[in-house]
C-alpha cells in the first residue's frame, strides 16, 4: 500500500489500512471470479514495456518490436480476458484495443479547463481501467490514486500498469463512500460518470468537498437531461437500461447541488448530447451499448421513454 505514505497526516490512516487489508484479503481468494482477472493480470506483469506514450488520444504501452510473436499472442490472450473493455483506447505492444467509450473525446473536452496537475495529489473516483490516470502522466502529478470497487477494472489497471510501470499511479478497491477517510487530502479530484449512481448526490458532493484541500479543484462530469429548469429525473427502475441510476439532473440542477454542498467558483463549461459515435459496440466490447439504450423509433428518448442523456462538465473549487 505504498501510496498511503505519500498522503498528508490529515487522513484517517489506520482505518484506511484496515479497509485496504480487508479488501486485499477478499480479492486474493482463489475463487473463479477473482482468478478470472488475477491470472491474466499476473501474466501481463511479465512484460514490462520500454516505451510509454500517454500524450495522445491512444495510451500506448510498449511497441510491437519489444515482444516476439509468441509473446504477443500471450499478451493478446491476457488482454482479452478483461472484455468488456469500457474506457480507452489503448495500444499494448502494437495490439490496438478499441474500447466501448472513445474516452479521448471526454478528456479533450475537459483539457481547456484542466487545472495544473504538476506535483499534485489527485484522486480519480471510479477510475475504471485507469485510462484518465494514464492521460494525467504527461502533466507530472506527484500521486494519482484511483478509487475502483470493480474487481475487473481493478485487475485490468494493475495489469496495464505492471507493463507501464508508472510509479505515481495507484489503485485501491475503494468507492466514493470512502472519501470521508481522506479529509483535506487531495489537490484535484475527478468525479466522472459517478454522481447519478448515488442515491444521495448532495451528501456525496459534501464528502468530495471534505476530501479536497483548501483551494482544491473538482472536475465533475455527469449524465444529465436536457433543459434549463432546476430539476432532476428520478427513474422508476432504470434509465437507459441502467438499474443503478438514481437522480439524472439538468445542468442547472447539478450546479445547485454543488452550491448546496459548499463549492464555489462553479462553472458548467461543456454540455453535449450523447451519441453512438462516442459509446458503441466494438470487438473488445460486444454487448449492448448506447444505441441499444434508446427508443428504436425516437432517439430523443431512452428505451424507457425518458429524455435521452446529455453529458455535462463542471469545474468547481473548495474555498
Amino acid at each position: 500500500m505504498s501510496y498511503i505514505d505519500q498522503l498528508p497526516d490529515s487522513i484517517k490512516r489506520d482505518k484506511i489500512i484496515t479497509i485496504h487489508k480487508e479488501k486485499q484479503k477478499w480479492v486474493s481468494q482463489n475463487k473463479k471470479g477473482f482468478l478470472r482477472y488475477r491470472v491474466p493480470c499476473e501474466a501481463l506483469a511479465e512484460f514490462p514495456a520500454v516505451s510509454i506514450d500517454c500524450s495522445g488520444d491512444m495510451v500506448k504501452i510498449g511497441d510491437a518490436e519489444e515482444v516476439s510473436d509468441t509473446e504477443k499472442q500471450t499478451i493478446h490472450s491476457a488482454l482479452q480476458s478483461f472484455i468488456p473493455w469500457r474506457k480507452g483506447p489503448f495500444s499494448v505492444f502494437g495490439i490496438d484495443i478499441d474500447t466501448e467509450w472513445q474516452s479521448q473525446r471526454k478528456w479533450n473536452r475537459l483539457l481547456p479547463k484542466l487545472p495544473d496537475l504538476t506535483n499534485k495529489i489527485i484522486a480519480d473516483i471510479g477510475c475504471s481501467n485507469g485510462y484518465y490516470m494514464f492521460r494525467m502522466i504527461p502533466h507530472q502529478p506527484k500521486l494519482v490514486v484511483g478509487f475502483e470497487p470493480s474487481v475487473q477494472h481493478y485487475y485490468c489497471f494493475k495489469g496495464l500498469n505492471a507493463m507501464a510501470r508508472q510509479e505515481s499511479l495507484h489503485i485501491d478497491l475503494l468507492g466514493v463512500e470512502h472519501l470521508p477517510l481522506f479529509p483535506e487530502c487531495f489537490d484535484v479530484l475527478f468525479l466522472m460518470g459517478i454522481i447519478y449512481h448515488r442515491s444521495s448526490p448532495v451528501d456525496a458532493l459534501r464528502d468530495v468537498l471534505l476530501s479536497l484541500n483548501s483551494g482544491g479543484t473538482l472536475i465533475l462530469e455527469s449524465q444529465a437531461i436536457p433543459g434549463s429548469c432546476e430539476t432532476a429525473l428520478f427513474p422508476e427502475k432504470t434509465y437507459a437500461k441502467v438499474p443503478g441510476t438514481y437522480f439524472v439532473p439538468t445542468g442547472n440542477c447539478l450546479k445547485n447541488w454543488l452550491l448546496r454542498a459548499g463549492f464555489v467558483d462553479i462553472e458548467l463549461f461543456c454540455q453535449h448530447p450523447m451519441s453512438s459515435v462516442e459509446q458503441r459496440r466494438t470487438d473488445w466490447m460486444q454487448f449492448e451499448s448506447y444505441s441499444d439504450f434508446l427508443d428504436p423509433v425516437d432517439s430523443s428518448k431512452t428505451i424507457e421513454g425518458y429524455p435521452s442523456p446529455d453529458r455535462v462538465f463542471f469545474i468547481a473549487r473548495k474555498k
